[in-house]
């Protein structure tokens, strides 16, 4: 079964840093886009940065300048660094890939890291 694994989440002070990973494992798949998610309690789950199959991204406005993503295609791979973290930073992280297989393109989602971010 193919899946996507996160890794990275914890608890640290406002001002600090963390990055996070996911693996896309199982299968013999192709990855196209790649994104980051979070969650906050309470308000719908939102887009944190993309990254396309060409290395294009997009952010959040709220975490452009503090946060940068990337992939590592070779491993199946993409990263989040979180620099000046915030307070309101504080969420679960999903992490989402578009793998093709079988002549199509179908879309996972990891299980969520936490990341918590103390005042």
């Amino acid at each position: 079964q193919v899946q996507l694994v996160e890794s990275g989440g914890g608890l640290v002070h406002s001002g600090g840093s963390l990055r996070l990973s996911c693996v896309a494992s199982g299968g013999i798949f192709r990855v196209e886009n790649m994104g980051w998610y979070r969650q906050i309690p309470g308000k719908q789950r939102e887009l944190v940065a993309l990254i396309t199959s060409s290395g294009d991204t997009v952010y959040e406005d709220s975490v452009k300048g503090r946060f940068a993503i990337s992939r590592d295609n070779a491993k199946n791979m993409m990263y989040l660094q979180m620099n000046s973290l915030k307070p309101e930073d504080t969420a679960v992280y999903y992490c989402k890939a578009e793998l093709v297989w079988g002549g199509s393109l179908h879309d996972y989602w990891g299980q969520g890291t936490q990341v918590a971010v103390s005042s």
